[in-house]
């Protein structure tokens, strides 16, 4: 046989049917959100907005997005020799809508400019591109920490409509039953705010770490590109072939010494 303790709790985990009172049986999800009292209509509506923005992050935020793997062996195709060839370079980074294509584009028109002046237009571009890219996530974090808010403001009007009760009608003090909807509704909403403050946070971090590699492989193609076409200008250094030694016109050619000399009348 069970102990008696044992008994007791489980009694009070799962009580009759006619035990629970109507106003706190709960019978779906629904039942759940009604009995949370007026502040659970923003929680959700936090969650709604939350899962909207995490979803467009993920989608924009895809590599075949933000860097298209034909769009650097293209442009080399286009970019043969940078005297010649920017105009076409640049017409075809416009083409594509990606970022790295508007941060090749800006370094495109800037060669020739000196080292330190294009790695500056070529930063401040990439910029602009991170924050394109990190659009919504401050309304992102924004959710994360308004939800629990919303979650203790519930609390506190749950127990504020407890003690009412209690103001109003004396004889619940002594009466847990009538304060048990007010309660209810403050666990509730507090349960709500931290069910949905918890995965936004993990996801804000998440949707960063995203946004840090795709940047961190930009740089790098960005410069690779600013190496060979700035500094060797677009063409691979090459090893400069000795040259032959040059003589002034009209001196003698140098005679090899005889491997032996003869000695003064000798015969041939």
């Amino acid at each position: 046989m069970l102990p008696q303790g044992v008994l007791v709790v489980l009694a009070v985990a799962n009580p009759p049917a006619g035990a629970v009172p109507d106003h706190l049986r709960v019978g779906s999800v629904w039942d759940l959100l009604v009995k949370g009292g007026p502040v659970m209509i923003p929680i959700i509506l936090c969650s709604l907005i939350a899962v909207a923005i995490v979803a467009e992050r993920l989608i924009a935020l895809r590599r075949s997005r933000l860097i298209p793997p034909p769009f650097v062996p293209g442009l080399k195709q286009v970019l043969r020799d940078p005297s010649r060839d920017r105009a076409a370079a640049i017409s075809y980074c416009e083409s594509d809508p990606s970022p790295i294509a508007a941060v090749f584009a800006v370094g495109i028109k800037r060669l020739g400019e000196p080292l330190d002046l294009l790695e500056r237009h070529v930063s401040e571009a990439g910029e602009r591109q991170v924050q394109r890219l990190r659009v919504r996530l401050r309304l992102l974090s924004v959710l994360a920490t308004l939800a629990p808010l919303l979650g203790l403001l519930g609390t506190i009007t749950g127990m504020i409509s407890a003690f009412q009760t209690v103001a109003i009608s004396g004889e619940a003090l002594g009466k847990t039953e009538m304060l048990a909807k007010g309660i209810y509704e403050a666990m509730i909403t507090t349960a709500a705010g931290l069910i949905v403050a918890i995965p936004l946070t993990l996801c804000y971090h998440w949707i960063s770490s995203i946004i840090e590699n795709r940047v961190a492989e930009i740089d790098g193609l960005v410069s690779e590109f600013v190496e060979h076409y700035a500094l060797n200008g677009g063409r691979p250094p090459q090893i400069a072939a000795p040259q032959a030694e040059l003589k002034p016109a009209g001196a003698p050619e140098a005679r090899e010494p005889a491997d032996a000399l003869e000695p003064a009348g000798a015969p041939a």
